[in-house]
């Protein structure tokens, strides 16, 4: 197969450009495969791999663009193509200006007051002490920052009264900006903080269903409340909310945090002057937490419900969605008694979590390279044990490679793997609208749904795929559209991330309901 190498020496992108070029590259006509990365060497290590690594590209410095073209059309034309990729404008008319440092933009837009920085990690901590040094709020989408780093940084910023939105912060809405990833929804009084990326979509975009808005969607990045920066950010957002004239009700949302973390971001949650929404996924509530102003969710749609009704909103007005208990009966009773296990592939760290703990309230061999309990981690994430749950975007599958809600390329071919798996029952997907996203996040995935159907058919077996479209009727594409998509192939689509755990879990359990 030919192949087409080029390197740039000292050309810089970051990894948002960078995914994005890399995911349209792959869909040009004669490609197999284009690869388009900085020289680092984890980047190298994925090219080794694929069996692409060669003399030249090893030698390649971390500076350096490498450009891995495979395919048929592995020639000039192709390479001039994507070239393209990396100056396209959007149409509109935007101007944009660029400068060499952090010092030099603060000089010539004086009126600026945050920076989103998306550049290796090696050098992310210091364009971020650069950005707060110059009195500007961080949001920090690199990952890659040591704890150590991070420490300082929120530290830094906390002294300055300054956010500092993450390492590995995806998601914000910022005065009604969405920041990477996030969702359209509507202006509003309630006010969401999260250490979790898709946890923060799913939570907007459930105020906006149930007919609320969002004030500030503040991102902290995944390790914020592990024992080492010990909420820091989240604690200064609840500061920030509670002073914020906009904001009504706050929400907060993280996977499992640390249990001393957990203990005092709810201390200061319940000395907040406004009420207080905490869900802390695989945490159970205690049975009485309504006197101090301080309730608690089990789940996303729990969250965004008891925020919505603190802002006056009846209930008897709003769709629900209760379980669809017929459709349950349905599906076990079409499932064969050896088909016993759910499949969980997700691009949403959070959406994973939700349908993992569902299963762990039924389910005891419940596996993941998420889990929190380290006995039921995946020794190799390559193989599914029992109950699975993946997160494709966790760094186990991100390594050098674009965020599957931009590329679904290994989603694809394990839907693939665990359709020929006569043990499973149930294969769980999420897809996400949004900036950011793949434009057409279930269109994409049609053709191996159907293979995956045409599979389990071959060998006379029954599958169900439940898909779940996490998105607002303003995002693009429209929400309806891809969940019709979803309908015309067969698929049975939830309508919240609570919902997509439940049902997957009550397909494949055969007691009475829950």
């Amino acid at each position: 197969m030919p192949t087409k190498i080029v390197i740039k020496k000292n050309t810089y992108f970051d990894s948002v450009s960078l995914m994005s070029v890399s995911t349209k590259a792959n869909k040009l006509p004669g490609v197999e495969q284009a690869f388009v990365a900085m020289a680092t060497e984890m980047n190298k290590g994925v090219l080794k791999n694929l069996g692409l690594l060669t003399p030249e590209l090893a030698d390649a410095k971390n500076g350096d663009l490498m450009i891995v073209i495979k395919g048929d059309a592995a020639n000039d034309e192709t390479l001039a193509a994507i070239e393209a990729l990396f100056t396209r404008k959007e149409s509109g008319g935007s101007h944009e200006a660029r400068y060499a440092t952090m010092a030099s933009a603060k000089t010539h837009r004086p009126d600026a007051n945050l920076a989103v920085i998306s550049v290796n990690g090696t050098f992310a901590a210091r364009e971020a002490r650069q950005a707060l040094e110059n009195d500007l709020n961080v949001m920090l989408f690199s990952d890659n920052v040591s704890l150590d780093d991070e420490l300082a940084l929120k530290q830094l910023a906390h002294q300055k009264g300054l956010l500092m939105m993450g390492p590995d912060c995806g998601t914000a809405i910022i005065n009604g900006a969405a920041l990477c990833f996030g969702n359209a929804v509507r202006r509003g009084p309630i006010g969401i903080v999260g250490a979790s990326g898709t946890g923060s979509q799913e939570l907007s975009v459930r105020i906006h269903e149930f007919g609320g808005g969002v004030s500030q969607l503040i991102g902290t990045g995944g390790r914020d409340l592990s024992e080492k920066i010990g909420g820091l950010m989240m604690l200064d957002a609840i500061d920030m909310l509670e002073a914020d004239d906009a904001t009504q009700v706050i929400a907060l949302i993280s996977k499992p945090p640390a249990p001393a973390v957990a203990e005092k971001v709810l201390a200061r949650a319940r000395a907040c002057r406004k009420p207080v929404i905490a869900c802390f996924l695989g945490r159970n509530a205690p049975p009485a937490d309504e006197e101090d102003g301080l309730q608690f969710a089990r789940g996303t749609k729990e969250a965004a419900l008891k925020a919505v009704l603190l802002t006056g909103i009846k209930k008897e007005s709003l769709d629900l969605h209760p379980l669809n208990w017929p459709l349950i009966e349905e599906v076990r009773a079409r499932l064969t008694p050896q088909q016993k296990y759910i499949r969980g592939l997700f691009c949403g760290g959070t959406l994973c979590d939700e349908a993992m703990f569902a299963a762990l309230d039924k389910f005891d061999d419940v596996y993941s390279n998420i889990q929190p309990d380290p006995t039921k981690r995946l020794s190799d994430i390559n193989v599914s044990k029992a109950h699975t749950f993946l997160d494709f975007g966790d760094d186990d599958f991100t390594n050098g490679k674009p965020h599957p809600m931009i590329d679904p390329t290994n989603r694809i071919s394990r839907l693939l793997q665990e359709a020929r798996d006569p043990e499973v029952g149930v294969i769980v997907m999420d897809f996400v609208l949004g900036f950011g996203s793949h434009e057409d996040p279930v269109g994409v995935m049609i053709d191996a749904i159907k293979e995956a159907q045409a599979i389990a058919k071959a060998d006379n077996r029954p599958l169900a795929i439940l898909g779940y479209v996490l998105g607002t009727d303003q995002d693009a594409p429209s929400l309806a559209q891809q969940c019709q998509l979803l309908t015309d192939a067969g698929v049975i689509w939830a309508s919240s991330s609570t919902n997509t755990g439940l049902l997957a879990r009550e397909f494949v359990c055969k007691g009475e309901k829950a």
